[in-house]
């Protein structure tokens, strides 16, 4: 009884205005863009993902069902919340129970880009390795005891990159209340399948959403109020540490501020256990910042400076010499970051504060004093 109620309180159906910005997204033709000569591709989601879908149906790989996931499934339940969509993120349930399921899988993906290939190119002598090499921006498989799915990411020069991912199971599906929906898609491949008019408030497909955060009710209004909450954060990869300060930079703040406090201790201590090396750390912010603020160049410091405060006030398990490093790392960045938005100030309006050098010493006063020489204290920079 107690598994019903939590999985309702975990659902809900969607609304017309959702649904309308579903269909927005569904049918918004996204550019697949090939590297070198090779074309770019003009996908809708919905027929990639349906074809995908009939694919593997064919193929004997069954999918339970199909969902959008991530910061697109945020914005079609909330408009406006500060941040725009960026990774068009599709769950395809399966059973993977060997390692012949995975090729499969890929070998269906890079199948299906070729029906997207414009009029003209001669498709016989392209092969499957080709078409990885032009289109696939990242290719991962996980076969653990516990986690088991795979990801195809189509390249998008704007960071809106088609992420295919093909799970049989995993430990966590999302860092925060407010990234862990996901919007089951069968009912809108149904309609465009089968419908002979145009989607309308009195004759659309029933969609259903479910909250991996486990209240669907309260994740929307964290959503919608801007508010963090999460629940063992020190089970995410990397504490949740950058999507944290994230949310942060997009005005987001904690639902608790107290609890937030001790939240942080483990976010930071996850996220220094999973990347101990600072090269290491150094690739992922990097990598976070070149995925997740395409467009938004301005915001990179106001970011890095989050995150170096948040690590200066909350790290407990780093040596003083490695925190140290790390903050001097963050610094570094964010200085360059500002060089590359051409932001320092001129050198030549500054003036820097000189403290002469001790030349002598009065034994009995506890500081050094300049001797009597006209020695200025202000010099400039140039």
């Amino acid at each position: 009884m107690e598994n019903k109620e939590a999985k309702c309180c975990a659902n809900s159906v969607l609304s017309w205005e959702q649904v309308s910005r579903l269909n927005e997204v569904l049918t918004e033709v996204v550019p697949v863009h090939g590297r070198g000569n090779f074309p770019t591709l003009e996908v809708r989601l919905k027929d990639i993902v349906a074809r995908v879908r009939s694919r593997l149906e064919l193929s004997g790989i069954g999918v339970k069902d199909v969902r959008l996931n991530g910061s697109t499934a945020s914005h079609v339940l909330v408009q406006d919340i500060g941040w725009s969509y960026k990774d068009l993120d599709v769950i395809f349930r399966v059973d993977l129970p060997h390692e012949a399921e995975f090729r499969l899988i890929k070998d269906v993906v890079l199948g299906t880009l070729l029906d997207f290939l414009p009029e003209g190119v001669n498709k016989e002598k392209i092969t499957p390795m080709t078409l990885k090499e032009a289109y696939v921006q990242k290719l991962v498989k996980v076969n653990t005891e516990q986690d088991r799915w795979s990801l195809i990411s189509l390249s998008n020069n704007n960071g809106r990159n088609v992420e295919l991912k093909f799970v049989d199971s995993i430990r966590r599906q999302f860092e925060f209340s407010v990234d862990s929906f996901q919007i089951v898609l069968d009912s809108m491949l149904s309609y465009y399948e089968l419908a002979q008019t145009p989607m309308l408030q009195a004759f659309h497909p029933t969609v259903s959403g479910e909250s991996m955060y486990g209240d669907f009710s309260m994740a929307l209004s964290h959503l919608r109020n801007k508010l963090i909450a999460t629940k063992r954060p020190e089970e995410i990869r990397g504490g949740g540490l950058l999507k944290y300060c994230n949310l942060l930079v997009r005005d987001f703040r904690p639902a608790s501020e107290e609890e937030f406090k001790g939240l942080e201790r483990y976010m930071c201590s996850r996220f220094f256990i999973d990347f101990p090396d600072i090269g290491e750390q150094q690739r992922k912010v990097e990598a976070y910042l070149q995925s997740h603020f395409i467009g938004e160049e301005k915001s990179k410091y106001d970011y890095l400076m989050i995150l170096r405060r948040v690590v200066n006030e909350s790290t407990v398990c780093l040596m003083g010499h490695e925190r140290r490093q790390t903050l001097h790392l963050i610094s570094l960045m964010a200085f360059r970051v500002l060089a590359e938005q051409n932001a320092i100030p001129d050198a030549s309006c500054v003036t820097c504060y000189y403290q002469p050098a001790p030349y002598v010493r009065d034994h009995n006063f506890s500081n050094y004093y300049v001797a009597n020489q006209n020695i200025p204290t202000w010099l400039p920079c140039n």
